[in-house]
């Protein structure tokens, strides 16, 4: 068992009450947490102490990318904060369009080159000045005048690779964007909100459907499809999910919303086997030094 290094409790009795989804970044000693109650805070990442917190005027909802002195995160309203790390003061904000109905999907945020690339939960994604949170370009992948669709849509994470950033939706469409203008590089019909992995100009993704692609990060052309659900029977399969993947050495995991975990064969996409971890939901896998991590309901599972 491992041995725990510390545990503190940063939220009151009411608000331990109403289940805040919490996101974490951190940079060498410094841990930032943002969450659904509009609460962020720096957490000293070696002892635990609580260096500073503060409220937002709304709740957060993306992941947390620090660059230098500096982090940023986005909220429910789809506009992007940049905030000290020293204090928490704010520093700038960018608005994006913004609907009344939320999503709940977790948005997406990249930092290159003095740039901060982001989506929203319309399916915009947006570059803008890292230094002064000035628009450098907008690019729109969705008829944001239908509401029904545009509230239920999902976006993987975004990807950057060379000049280009990669993702995905659940509206059976994969983009590869130009970073620096936005432009389309090339558009494929895979429908996947997963996270995709490049590896030597090949992009593995898996579609909700459980076929894992690989596909040419130069022109988009599909190099090689596999039916990863191809071991369950058809009433099964329809009830499962994708939750994300990860590459090993010679294998590809993929956990699933049902608490289970794929692994088939990296050079062919075939099943190797799957390994039951919980009943309920855990997480997209992790690899840290060789060794493979799932989080289920209150405990961490370490793989060989």
């Amino acid at each position: 068992m491992s041995k725990v290094i510390w545990k503190k409790n940063h939220y009151s009795k009411q608000e331990k009450k109403s289940n805040p989804l919490i996101y974490f970044g951190n940079d060498k000693n410094t841990l930032i947490a943002t969450d659904s109650l509009a609460k962020y805070y720096r957490i000293d990442l070696s002892s635990g102490k609580l260096l500073w917190s503060k409220i937002h005027s709304s709740p957060f909802n993306s992941e947390i990318k620090i660059f230098k002195d500096k982090f940023y995160v986005i909220d429910f309203e789809n506009a992007i904060h940049c905030f000290s790390l020293k204090n928490g003061e704010k520093i700038w904000s960018h608005q994006t369009e913004n609907f009344f109905i939320k999503s709940k999907k977790k948005l997406s945020i990249i930092i290159d080159n003095q740039k901060v690339i982001f989506n929203n939960s319309i399916g915009d994604i947006t570059a803008v000045d890292a230094k002064d949170g000035m628009l450098i370009w907008q690019t729109p992948t969705q008829n944001n005048q239908i509401y029904a669709k545009t509230i239920s849509l999902r976006t993987s994470d975004l990807v950057s690779e060379n000049e280009s950033i990669f993702f995905s939706n659940n509206r059976n469409e994969f983009y590869s964007l130009n970073k620096n203008d936005g432009f389309l590089n090339w558009k494929q019909t895979i429908n996947s909100d997963i996270r995709p992995i490049i590896t030597n100009k090949t992009i593995f993704t898996v579609s909700n459907e459980g076929f894992l692609f690989l596909i040419d990060s130069r022109n988009g052309n599909i190099l090689k499809t596999q039916d990863l659900f191809d071991n369950f029977n058809d009433r099964t399969r329809k009830l499962l999910k994708p939750i994300g993947m990860i590459l090993g050495v010679d294998k590809i995991y993929i956990t699933l919303n049902n608490g289970r975990m794929i692994i088939a064969e990296l050079k062919d996409g075939k099943f190797f086997k799957i390994i039951k971890i919980d009943s309920n939901s855990i997480s997209v896998p992790t690899i840290f030094n060789k060794k493979l991590y799932i989080v289920k309901d209150n405990s961490i599972v370490e793989f060989d």
